[in-house]
């Protein structure tokens, strides 16, 4: 690397949330730190705007449950910085294509009495679902978010559940979703509310451990909801920067990196595309998706022969179209249980479902989409008009699909339709609507190419030690001071700052005391993986 133009101990290529939880964790240590984001604005797929004047609407992700429970997060004193976390009255409904409602609510005894009126005796094994969660909540959400392997963390679980219990948890985490609430339900309710919260996943109600996603989300839901940030997802990332300022951090939008340098095996800094050279004496650190990290930024020709033929088969997620609404009033439910839900599924029932997942897989557009919908005025009345409602859905498409003219806003009048069949005079609230298609919502962010969220696949085989590629799960690559810290590495998706904290704790392990020792673990480890 010749003639540097810059210094700094470390630079993160890209502002998503990850890449300023990295940034800021690196600050606190004393570390001379710089993120370059190539948007205009930082945020990645934590952001809003108004798509009509006085409403809000967030551009991507909405609600936090992952966020709201999230050791990471709650580390940064966020508050400190603007961020307000705001409740709607009930989490999430689940309206079936009769119009019943399953209702989810942080009051446990209103979730069972929902489930209960499905089928008796559901609410008391709701109850039981949720005491288990209970029981081990702190050392699971603590093994979600620390680096792999999560020893401590895993330990700490095994010891609270006991060998027999180990067993049977073992058991339901990889069972498909359908299969674990056939065994524990008898009635639709409880069984949709499980299945729709593992379907924000790209996974069908038929993948392995598609159980864990579900049950994990609607637990999190049950104790401490589904929060959204007052004012919008933007709010979120705007306490992320203002931290890091705070913290003597540096932040630069509109300045895309070309280029990862590097030579010898080590991760020297980065070149932007306007040609600036900025060295990085400690570490880079990159929030983006793994395929776009190792074949643009870094080349394959300072890669294991075998982890490029591994990129070879890494999985997208299915990907999103979107829809925003201004709404002059809300939304006119028939099921009124719905009307004070955050979130709000709807479109099929459990069987639909797997009829959805299913075209999915054979890489149709669903003839009969599953949506999920946030009524952010519910959650958050700063979002729209005084009586008005901002309300977004989104429903999953095959990533890679081929959208002929028109197609994209014909599949918006589907998920449109829908609204109006459950809300008869919903079309007459509508002030404006604005479609994003797959290419659309990215909004220019070259991590989430044609509309995936999750930068990866959720399923069994792209996660843990299979995330990004089969590999060691961690932060660390094969290039030395070179770290993934975004969705794509462990632990995936979901705003909620655990790729960014693996990162930056790699980072701060290879450069404190003993770092030459760990470099060469991490080395001999990735040899063995890679030969």
């Amino acid at each position: 690397m010749s003639g540097p133009t810059e210094n700094v101990d470390a630079v993160i290529v890209g502002a998503g949330h990850n890449g300023l939880v990295a940034a800021n964790l690196l600050a606190d240590r004393g570390w001379h730190v710089l993120v370059l984001e190539a948007a205009d604005e930082p945020g990645g797929a934590v952001r809003s705007d108004e798509i009509s004047p006085g409403y809000t609407a967030d551009l991507c992700s909405a609600f936090y449950p992952l966020g709201g429970a999230s050791p990471v997060l709650a580390g940064l004193d966020l508050e400190q910085h603007g961020l307000r976390w705001r409740h709607a009255p009930q989490v999430l409904a689940h309206v079936l294509p009769d119009d019943r409602a399953a209702v989810l609510s942080r009051d446990l005894d209103a979730t069972a009495a929902s489930v209960d009126a499905f089928a008796p005796g559901d609410g008391d094994a709701w109850r039981a679902e949720a005491e288990r969660f209970r029981g081990i909540a702190d050392q699971l959400i603590n093994a979600l978010f620390q680096p792999f392997p999560p020893v401590r963390a895993a330990a700490g679980l095994l010891g609270s559940l006991g060998i027999a219990d180990g067993l049977r948890f073992a058991r339901f985490a990889v069972q498909p979703v359908k299969q674990y609430v056939s065994e524990t339900f008898s009635g639709e309710g409880a069984k949709i509310l499980l299945a729709g919260n593992a379907l924000h996943t790209d996974l069908q109600p038929e993948s392995a451990a598609s159980s864990v996603f579900g049950w994990l989300l609607a637990m999190l839901g049950q104790f401490q909801g589904f929060p959204v940030p007052e004012g919008g997802a933007g709010a979120l990332t705007g306490a992320l920067v203002s931290r890091l300022k705070a913290a003597g951090g540096m932040l630069r939008c509109s300045e895309p990196v070309d280029r990862i340098l590097v030579a010898h095996g080590r991760a020297l800094g980065v070149r932007t595309a306007s040609g600036a050279l900025i060295q990085a004496r400690k570490a880079v650190l990159a929030d983006v998706a793994a395929p776009h990290l190792y074949r643009q930024l870094v080349g394959e020709k300072h890669l294991p022969p075998r982890l490029v033929d591994d990129l070879k088969r890494f999985a997208w997620d299915n990907a999103i179209i979107k829809v925003d609404w201004a709404l002059s009033g809300p939304v006119p439910w028939t099921a009124e249980e719905a009307r004070q839900a955050g979130t709000v599924h709807l479109g099929v029932d459990l069987d639909g479902l797997t009829q959805y997942g299913a075209d999915l897989a054979r890489r149709r557009v669903p003839g009969h989409p599953f949506v999920l919908a946030g009524q952010m005025a519910v959650a958050d009345p700063s979002r729209a008009p005084e009586n008005g409602e901002s309300l977004w859905a989104y429903t999953h498409v095959p990533h890679g699909h081929e959208w002929a003219p028109g197609e994209t806003e014909r599949h918006a009048d589907k998920v449109q339709a829908l609204f109006e069949k459950h809300a008869p005079g919903f079309a007459d609230r509508i002030v404006a609507r604005r479609v994003l298609g797959t290419k659309d919502v990215a909004h220019g962010n070259p991590s989430l190419p044609e509309g995936v969220a999750n930068l990866g696949t959720a399923a069994i085989h792209q996660q843990l030690f299979f995330r990004p590629v089969p590999g060691l799960g961690r932060a660390d690559t094969p290039i030395d001071r070179l770290y993934l810290a975004s969705a794509s590495a462990h632990p995936g998706g979901g705003v909620h700052g655990g790729p960014g904290s693996n990162a930056a704790t790699a980072a701060v392990r290879r450069n404190a005391l003993g770092g030459s020792g760990y470099a060469a673990l991490i080395r001999a480890a990735n040899r063995a993986v890679y030969r």
